[in-house]
């Protein structure tokens, strides 16, 4: 059966001509993760292979699936293809320049095959470990914008810390859906419908850590791209809390009560029989009467 599938495959694949309606052009930046659609739900006698530029990468024969059989798929991928074995949809994450190529979906039993035409961009070195660092006051605000042009259908999720604190979906969009986000943020989230952007209002020292944007585009030609975007805010405290400035005075004050004592004794100690002093309140002079 596996040797009637490849036949068929490349049966499929060379007898078909030219540009067919099928064909989906593909743009992506490196990093980013692409998912390919088949549009279609795989039953259990269905088959389905997927190529890169001729070579098999993935297959569904009935309930088995199969992904990088050969050690040259597995070393230029390196598990980062994902198979959907309900709809035979294949997943690219963390995308490189050398995934650029053509992706042909053939599905043996209709006979159908479908081009995806993906091209990599390239990003500049000087972003490819960027990561957006923001310090604010506590108490200030501060405002985390993805730089990038929103679309109607784009899916926008913010994490703190791994856990999601907010959502856009469509011309919908949540924030704090669970009591642990909402005990934390207490309505200081703040987000623009229009350009995604998270705003944290009177930030607090307990706001700092890691936060993620995940972007997930999707179009007519079954294609959903995902991007991933990084910040990190650090949250520093202004002038002396109330508990330290309430350990300074106390700390003053016994010093203050240490040099009273001090000063009283050392009098007790040096006025003896016949001696005298006198003091300006910063200097001494002791002198004798005989």
């Amino acid at each position: 059966m596996e040797n009637l599938l490849i036949f068929l495959s490349i049966l499929f694949y060379y007898g078909s001509s030219g540009v067919s309606a099928g064909d989906v052009s593909v743009s992506v930046m490196e990093r980013d993760s692409v998912t390919l659609h088949t549009d279609v739900k795989i039953n259990q006698q269905e088959e389905v292979a997927w190529y890169f530029n001729d070579t098999r990468i993935a297959q569904i024969s009935g309930d088995l699936s199969k992904i990088c059989t050969d050690d040259e798929c597995k070393d230029r991928f390196r598990d980062r293809l994902k198979l959907d074995h309900q709809t035979g949809s294949l997943t690219i994450t963390d995308i490189t320049t050398t995934d650029s190529g053509d992706y042909r979906l053939v599905i043996i039993s209709s006979g159908s095959i479908k081009i995806f035409r993906v091209a990599v961009n390239d990003v500049p070195a000087a972003q490819r470990d960027e990561k957006k660092t923001k310090s604010v006051v506590e108490g200030q605000s501060v405002t985390l914008d993805p730089d990038v042009t929103k679309n109607p259908n784009d899916v926008m999720m913010w994490y703190f810390n791994e856990t999601l604190i907010a959502e856009i979906t469509g011309d919908q969009s949540k924030i704090c859906t669970d009591d642990e986000c909402k005990e934390r943020f207490r309505d200081r989230l703040k987000l623009d419908h229009q350009t995604g952007s998270l705003t944290i209002t009177n930030t607090r020292t307990t706001d700092s850590g890691e936060y993620k944007l995940k972007i997930i585009s999707s179009n007519s030609s079954s294609v959903v791209i995902t991007s991933l975007k990084s910040f990190s805010i650090s949250i520093t405290v202004s002038g002396l809390s109330a508990g330290e400035k309430a350990g300074i005075c106390a700390a003053v004050l016994l010093l203050i009560v240490a040099s009273v004592c001090g000063f009283y004794f050392y009098k007790r100690r040096v006025k003896r029989k016949g001696e005298y002093y006198i003091s300006d309140g910063k200097s001494v002079f002791f002198f004798s009467v005989n």
